[in-house]
């Protein structure tokens, strides 16, 4: 046969592609898969691997099988295999949107792989979103300052709710309640994330309101239902606010002699003391 390689260099090649072939081919392979809700306690059963194999669940001690992950952080060994019951079992607890985030479906693979002969069974694990979170504001606060001029049909764009969880738990609608002024609009962006802006429907009032408090509320669609809440705190501004520094100062200085402009760095401020200073004539004169 030596001869044969040297005088017929393809028969050679042909030898070597049929053990290779051999080699690969003489491998069994087997695929699985299950799936699971996140978050289930170690030790919880995921499937009895032997019997959906079509194995004996004391062939997997006598043939050395093992778990080989896949698609995984290096630092979880999530899944482990019972050898002696034949079950994959969750070895530590499946945090969804760590392994995954926003991906959906979210899944890894694990090989099992026995010896003697050798066989490779694929086995894939989807992770199943359950409803852990709810939708969290950035801020606890939400605090505007709007003139009373301003006209009805102004939108305000609000702080969007963050709901790491998927599909049906992840964030669904908003609502607003607290005030007939304004009102509520809700828009999805092209990921299909949801954005809230609040609208002002009447004209306000600052010297009959000059404040207001609405609640902003963002929902799930999870079994039960979770939501957050972040407070609106809206400041009227009277009209005076937006005129300029220099005619309050003008103001000031005819009304009220011996007057330190120090004591007064915003116009707010300022429109203030004319008010106080006109009620009070006699209080508001000020000397250093």
């Amino acid at each position: 046969m030596f001869y044969l390689f040297i005088f017929c260099p393809f028969c050679f090649k042909w030898w070597v592609s049929f053990f290779v072939c051999a080699l690969v081919f003489g491998v069994s392979y087997g695929e699985v898969r299950y799936v699971l809700p996140e978050e289930m306690k170690r030790g919880s059963v995921i499937g009895n691997v032997a019997l959906d194999l079509g194995l004996q669940a004391s062939e997997l001690q006598a043939r050395r099988a093992r778990v080989v992950a896949e698609g995984t952080n290096d630092e979880h060994q999530y899944v482990s295999l019972n050898q002696n019951k034949g079950h994959i079992v969750v070895n530590e607890r499946i945090d969804r949107e760590i392994l995954c985030a926003k991906k959906s479906p979210c899944s890894f693979t694990l090989e099992i792989v026995l010896e003697d002969p050798l066989e490779l069974f694929a086995i894939t694990i989807e992770i199943q979103d359950v409803n852990d979170h709810a939708p969290v504001f950035p801020k606890n606060e939400i605090n505007l300052e709007i003139s009373e001029s301003t006209s009805a049909g102004t939108v305000f764009l609000l702080d969007s709710a963050v709901d790491p969880d998927v599909g049906t738990n992840s964030l669904q609608a908003y609502s607003l309640k607290g005030n007939e002024h304004f009102v509520l609009k809700q828009h999805t962006r092209a990921d299909g994330s949801k954005y809230p802006e609040m609208v002002l429907q009447s004209n306000l009032d600052r010297e009959k309101q000059s404040e207001h408090m609405l609640i902003l509320t963002a929902v799930d669609g999870g079994e039960p239902q979770k939501s957050g809440t972040v407070k609106i705190h809206v400041s009227v501004l009277d009209t005076i606010d937006n005129m300029t520094i220099q005619i309050l100062y003008l103001e000031l200085l005819l009304n009220i002699p011996n007057l330190n402009m120090g004591n007064y760095t915003h116009s707010k401020d300022l429109w203030l003391f004319i008010e106080f200073r006109l009620l009070y004539p006699a209080q508001a004169i000020i000397s250093k």
